[in-house]
């Protein structure tokens, strides 16, 4: 049996980058490649595009309804249809290629980061001058992305101003949030669409082949599909915390935290998380290990259940996260937890199915 690491919880953090060696390249399980891919369509993405759908569409009755019947309480029923839409989109949002690509669909569902705040900017010159063409779904499809995704939704329910909601006084505002909500709905219609299609993308996922136009074979398909869980923690790494700290002695921007307005930064990760946590058990990955080095799977599910669990002790506050040292520990080990993350997905676990030493996903090599 090959030797590995150790197990990441008995590490020091300070002994990561001198304990954590790649692993001798092995070979693929390749008889274990359709069934994984399978598993990852119909197990994983399909569902998870349906239960966003069904977030979404439920989020636009629950705008509807305060539009129609403004109080405090329709609002708060809105805000929390928002927080789950939220959710369930973060835990497909992992899945960044594909038809999610197409027509700028992910854009236009999460613009992020914007970090000159142009897109703000724009929603709130459009709260300034009403139009009632923003308010027809059809129309906002047409408008820049920052302006019909879950950011926009955000200010309207969440921004300055948005007291208004509760009373009559906050139509125009109200039924843009609404017009908002069902375009989100319609672009995750979109996604359920493709990924249903009959010998459409799905097809072509789960059979790999030369005259496959995605991926001409097993290999390429499941190169494919550990870049997803590479580049998914790469992104709660690099734009979920370091947009807005990037450690004890950097400049700290709370601000630019995604969600910070509603308090969901924190939910947003965790959905990633657990999005990846599910990707991997869901898919079987394991099943492409040669039975002596399966081990890696327990190693990346320790090193995600480490950093799921410390997403409920951050405070969902931005501004008081960084302000405490306590917290801003917290903070540190969930960049040095997913920076080693990354490699054991990178080296352990792709050098066990044969990718070569010095692939890297996030060299792009």
């Amino acid at each position: 049996m090959r030797l590995f690491t150790l197990p990441l919880m008995v590490l020091p953090l300070t002994t990561l980058s001198l304990t954590l060696t790649p692993p001798p390249a092995s070979a693929m399980v390749m008889e274990a490649v359709p069934d994984v891919m399978q598993k990852t369509v119909d197990g994983f993405i399909r569902p998870g595009y349906r239960n966003f759908h069904d977030s979404a569409a439920k989020l636009t009755v629950a705008m509807q309804a305060l539009c129609a019947a403004p109080s405090t309480e329709a609002r708060d029923t809105a805000k929390a249809a928002f927080d789950e839409a939220v959710r369930s989109w973060s835990t497909i949002e992992i899945i960044r290629i594909g038809p999610v690509l197409d027509q700028n669909r992910f854009e236009r569902i999460l613009f992020y980061p914007d970090r000159k705040a142009t897109g703000m900017k724009q929603v709130q010159g459009m709260l300034a001058r009403p139009d009632e063409k923003d308010t027809v779904v059809a129309n906002l499809a047409g408008k820049s992305v920052a302006m019909q995704g879950f950011g926009a939704l955000e200010f309207v329910l969440s921004g300055t101003g948005a007291e208004t909601l509760s009373t009559s006084e906050g139509s125009f505002r109200c039924r843009y949030g609404a017009a908002i909500a069902g375009n989100v709905q319609n672009v995750a219609a979109d996604l359920v669409a493709a990924w249903d299609a009959p010998n459409g993308v799905a097809d072509a996922w789960k059979h790999p082949g030369p005259d496959n136009p995605v991926y001409r074979d097993g290999k390429e398909a499941i190169t494919a599909l550990l870049g997803i869980l590479v580049h998914g923690t790469e992104t709660v790494r690099d734009q979920r915390i370091e947009t807005f700290y990037k450690g004890e002695n950097q400049p700290m921007f709370p601000k630019q935290a995604l969600f910070w307005r509603s308090g969901n930064t924190w939910d947003t990760v965790h959905g990633n998380l657990e999005g990846l946590k599910s990707l991997i058990a869901i898919s079987d990955m394991g099943a492409l290990l040669e039975p002596d080095s399966r081990f890696v799977i327990g190693y990346l599910d320790t090193a995600l259940d480490a950093l799921i669990a410390k997403t409920g002790e951050l405070n969902p506050d931005i501004e008081a996260a960084v302000a405490s040292p306590e917290q801003r520990q917290k903070l540190d080990f969930m960049l040095t937890r997913t920076k080693d993350l990354i490699f054991r997905l990178n080296e352990e676990y792709g050098g066990s199915i044969g990718l070569g030493a010095g692939f890297s996903f996030a060299d792009g090599d």
